[in-house]
């Protein structure tokens, strides 16, 4: 399928109407947040049924702008084969990227939408509730804050470099090889920083307020809208080993084009 811009626009529309039944959930859910039942996807990994409402709404508004469209979410409709998307539309949900943090009233959490068509990120929408803040990109139509273009850091000297990540929470099983990488950076650079979502991570290289951000597994949704935004915001969205990143369970590196190759060496040094 040959994209045009106005079918680029018309999924940016249904993903920021999405977006906004979602991040209205959450802000119901914000008020009601001590009487919230925590429960377990698996250790340290918990949902609620504010998690469960915002992606029901979600899926609702974009069902309503594009009826025949595949839905990759992640509380309830994350079973999509891969063959699924390889033809027409797909959106990519994460209802409440960063639970844990909103459980915590911890102010880093989003909604996050992303529509691929043919496989290929076309449009993405990353809404951060607490700000307000809308991040928006289209395929070749740039990334977005609020109405601004963004544009990717400047900063060119690892000991100037703020980098983002986020740690292991699921079982524990990488904590050694993520300390090595941790290691590595933290005494080469100016900090790193660790908010909690994803989603917000990515946005933070697309606005330039990060160098860079890696962390070592993520699902599809904590991604795609994510990739979109760094990429059109003039970054580089690769794995661990230097290929470009997959809307998929993956390993990811974003950054700069100025300090990606000095990152990607770094990272790639840790066994």
């Amino acid at each position: 399928m040959t994209l045009q811009p106005m079918t680029t626009d018309f999924l940016l529309d249904a993903a920021r109407a999405a977006a906004a039944a979602g991040a209205a959930a959450i802000r119901d859910g914000e008020r009601r947040r001590g009487s919230l039942v925590w429960r377990e996807k698996s250790a340290t990994d918990f949902v609620s049924d504010v998690d469960m409402t915002a992606e029901a709404r979600i899926i609702e508004v974009l069902r309503a702008h594009v009826p025949d469209a595949a839905i990759l979410a992640e509380e309830t409709a994350a079973a999509l084969p891969a063959a699924a998307r390889a033809r027409g539309v797909t959106f990519v949900i994460d209802p409440l990227d960063g639970t844990t943090n909103f459980l915590h009233g911890v102010h880093d959490y989003a909604v996050s939408i992303a529509a691929l068509v043919d496989d290929e990120l076309a449009a993405g929408v990353v809404v951060h509730v607490p700000r307000d803040d809308w991040y928006t990109a289209t395929r070749g139509g740039g990334a977005w804050l609020n109405g601004t273009r963004l544009a990717v850091s400047t900063i060119d000297v690892p000991d100037r470099a703020l980098i983002a990540t986020g740690f292991p929470y699921k079982g524990g099983h990488d904590i050694e090889g993520y300390l090595g990488q941790m290691r590595r950076l933290m005494t080469n650079t100016a900090g790193i920083r660790r908010p909690g979502a994803a989603s917000l991570d990515l946005a933070g290289v697309a606005c330039g307020r990060f160098e860079g951000f890696w962390e070592n597994i993520l699902a599809p949704w904590d991604i795609a809208a994510g990739i979109l935004l760094v990429r059109e915001a003039g970054g580089i969205v690769t794995t661990l080993s230097g290929a470009p990143c997959p809307v998929d369970h993956t390993a990811i590196l974003a950054s700069t084009p100025a300090m990606h190759g000095w990152l990607l060496e770094r990272l790639k040094e840790v066994d």
